[in-house]
């Protein structure tokens, strides 16, 4: 089975470079509802049993813009699971007073996994979400066992960064190995082995979206 993985669609915080988290939230962009959009045309025809979100809005607005564009008429499932990191303090600053104010938590957040330790900011580390991940991923794939079953879910950059990374099985000094992930961007993993193990199908994929990329498009 595969499991279609997508980061929501750009947000004002986003563009203002601003860390979200888990509780922070902030509107899609205008540009974000036509890339969401984009990317439902281009995944119309998929016959998914199920499509999965996480509680933040900007994420279940994602799957629901997604769903209509398919015509798909399935129900968005909200999956605590797929909530972004809770970031604790950091929720809500700008990266660039973040980095003044947490300058060791900040390179490890997002250079050294292993040595991230969110205590100091009321957080969450990288094995709890990659747990948690990893448990919303492995029920998939007993809940949907057969070759060409496919679920949808949409979450979070930093979440799903660390999710995949376990998945794939990579340490957690690597978790991160593949580099962050853009709005609205779709990425294809896949267990033949009901979920002990999955493969990269596709990776960070946006060509469907038809747009030169911007910098804050992969914050």
């Amino acid at each position: 089975m595969q499991i279609y993985f997508v980061r929501h669609g750009k947000t004002e915080w986003n563009l203002a470079s601003r860390f979200q988290g888990g509780h922070g939230d902030s509107p899609l962009l205008p540009q974000s509802l036509e890339d969401i959009k984009k990317l439902g045309k281009h995944l119309k025809g998929t016959q998914f049993r199920g499509i999965f979100a996480s509680p933040l809005n900007r994420a279940f607005n994602t799957a629901q813009g997604i769903d209509d564009a398919m015509n798909a008429n399935l129900p968005v499932v909200i999956d605590e699971r797929l909530r972004e990191f809770n970031l604790g303090d950091m929720e809500g600053m700008k990266f660039s007073e973040a980095k003044e104010k947490f300058p060791e938590q900040i390179d490890n957040f997002w250079n050294h996994p292993n040595l991230y330790n969110p205590a100091q900011l009321h957080g969450e580390d990288y094995p709890h979400v990659i747990a948690r991940g990893k448990s919303f991923a492995q029920e998939m794939a007993q809940r949907f066992p057969n070759e060409n079953d496919k679920v949808l879910a949409v979450s979070h950059g930093a979440a799903l960064s660390a999710i995949m990374g376990g998945l794939l099985g990579y340490p957690l000094a690597e978790v991160r190995k593949r580099g962050g992930l853009s709005n609205t961007s779709l990425t294809i993993l896949e267990t033949l082995d009901g979920g002990k193990t999955f493969k990269p199908v596709v990776w960070n994929e946006t060509d469907f979206l038809g747009r030169k990329l911007s910098k804050t498009d992969s914050l």
